[in-house]
């Protein structure tokens, strides 16, 4: 490399005590990335972890860096997994949250920042750019960078289309350094997450030289690090897009021979005591806001550990790894189809196993048994399907006492929102258990020519057993309503057997845990 980078003296006020504290770095076991090894920026707004996995053996050093552009979450998100993968031999250096201002505001910039150097991304040093980081969080980077020297750096960003349709922009592609081994490598790694995608326009394509500024262009240009962007597309469902960014970054650590994990592994590999694991959907047939709102319900929920699941990966077997599925509103069909017959039956397994199933609105349409392409999980069909379409606001509910045993002592009638929810009723098969009413509508909603008195008493929450696993269904929408969010985690802490009592429901066997 022709460049030469003349380490600049120290003129960031904010972070240079810090300097020296970041090359220090705590050897955390190869099963275990919990603690953070180091936090760049400490007692700043730019003050974030991260951290390292050691195998123990000689093998190489591989940089993941996540969330340098608040506004892609997908990167961070898949960093955040990617650091509880454990490793065979070299370390793993994690980076999950560059911009902890951008990301809480999800802007692409660093909030109140110069223009000059509000873009994180174009903040380092590298030819036809800065001569020195541009702020001092480029500045603790950088030094993150010189201090380890790694031998590949992976930089996880997002872009707003798909190349493949707008080359003006650099969604669904793998920017690429120059070096051989780089260019060799991310043939395989574009192979192998273009097997998972079905649309040849949304296929990742092969760049060449990231941005000038960005951290992988001086990574290469000042050090030889062996660098590269991902860049997946905006407009895909954001539990796709992290699965493309961990298929990535699996095909070259396996290529390296660093892991033998799966590639979907998305919990740590060791539970906190009493530690609840609940997926959300997050693919097709649901919006982009309801898997998020629900996992950040879950999040909050002392003890619950929420991850947003993909169709894919829940075909690909990733419901073994928790303990309760939730699927969001949305339409029941669409995302039936998104699951395809083989994720419909691995979610008919893992229930049928003994896992937890929580249906809101589509995602009780879902699991009901009238429907061609229903789970049929439960002993309910919809009532008065053909208005379906009844329109959407607040109606009331009432508890019933099983309900009020799961969900909360709440008396009277309570206001919820509704949504084109299921009408429910008994579903007839003999071959499942009758479900029990947590919940009736004592309000209704009459849209589209939708008949009088049909909705009136009808149930609006339901509970059942379904071999040795557990069901609810919620017509209305809890989470959406004010005062009535924890109806979510109480309802998911029986369908995964953690509620202190069964309200009356016949018990199930509990799969081991």
């Amino acid at each position: 490399m022709a460049h030469v980078y003349g380490r600049p003296k120290t003129h960031l006020s904010r972070c240079r005590f810090l300097l020296a504290a970041i090359l220090v770095l705590s050897v955390v076991p190869a099963w275990a990335a919990d603690q953070p090894a180091g936090v760049l920026c400490k007692g700043t707004r730019f003050e974030t972890s991260y951290y390292v996995v050691e195998s123990g053996k000689p093998g190489p050093l591989v940089m993941v860096t996540g969330g340098v552009h608040g506004d892609e979450p997908a990167g961070m998100r898949a960093a955040e997994q990617i650091r509880h993968w454990p490793i065979r031999k070299g370390r793993l250096i994690v980076l999950p949250r560059a911009n902890v201002p951008g990301l809480a505001a999800k802007s692409r910039n660093i909030p109140d920042e110069p223009k000059e150097s509000a873009n994180l991304n174009r903040d380092f040093p590298c030819k036809g750019g800065p001569d020195k980081p541009l702020n001092a969080l480029a500045e603790a980077m950088w030094q993150l960078v010189l201090s380890r020297k790694p031998d590949w750096l992976v930089d996880l960003h997002e872009g707003f289309d798909f190349h493949k349709i707008n080359k003006k922009s650099t969604g669904a592609g793998l920017i690429r350094t120059r070096h051989k081994d780089v260019l060799a490598v991310s043939e395989r790694m574009l192979e192998a997450v273009n097997k998972t995608i079905d649309e040849a326009d949304h296929e990742l394509v092969p760049m060449i030289n990231p941005a000038v500024g960005s951290l992988a262009r001086a990574a290469w240009e000042v050090n030889g690090i062996r660098a590269m962007i991902q860049e997946t597309c905006l407009k895909e469902p954001l539990a796709r897009r992290v699965r493309q960014h961990r298929i990535m970054v699996h095909c070259l650590l396996k290529d390296l021979e660093m892991v033998d994990c799966d590639r979907d592994l998305i919990t740590p590999p060791d539970r906190q005591p009493g530690e609840l694991r609940v997926a959300v959907y997050c693919g097709g047939g649901v919006g982009s806001t309801g898997p998020v709102r629900l996992e950040g319900l879950l999040q909050a929920d002392r003890g619950v550990l929420a991850r947003l699941v993909s169709p894919e990966a829940i075909r690909a077997g990733v419901l073994r790894q928790f303990d309760a599925v939730v699927f969001p509103g949305g339409t029941g069909k669409g995302t039936a189809e998104a699951l395809g017959e083989g994720g419909r039956e691995a979610v008919e397994r893992f229930v049928r196993g003994g896992g937890g199933y929580l249906g809101i609105c589509a995602g009780a349409y879902l699991a009901t048994s009238g429907y061609e392409w229903g789970l049929k999980i439960i002993d309910a069909k919809t009532v008065d399907s053909r208005h379906w379409k009844r329109g959407k606001g607040t109606v009331k509910i009432e508890l019933t006492p099983a309900g009020r045993e799961i969900l909360g002592r709440r008396e009277g009638e309570l206001p919820i929102y509704y949504a084109n929810g299921p009408l429910l009723g008994p579903g007839g098969r003999d071959d499942l258990q009758d479900y029990t009413v947590l919940s009736y509508f004592r309000q209704e909603m009459r849209e589209n020519d939708a008949p009088e008195g049909v909705m009136l008493n009808t149930p609006a929450m339901i509970a059942a057993t379904y071999q040795k696993g557990r069901v609810a269904l919620f017509s209305p929408h809890p989470e959406k309503t004010a005062g009535l969010e924890p109806f979510v985690a109480r309802v998911i802490r029986w369908t995964a057997g953690r509620a202190p009592q069964d309200a009356g429901i016949a018990p199930a066997t509990r799969r081991a845990r």
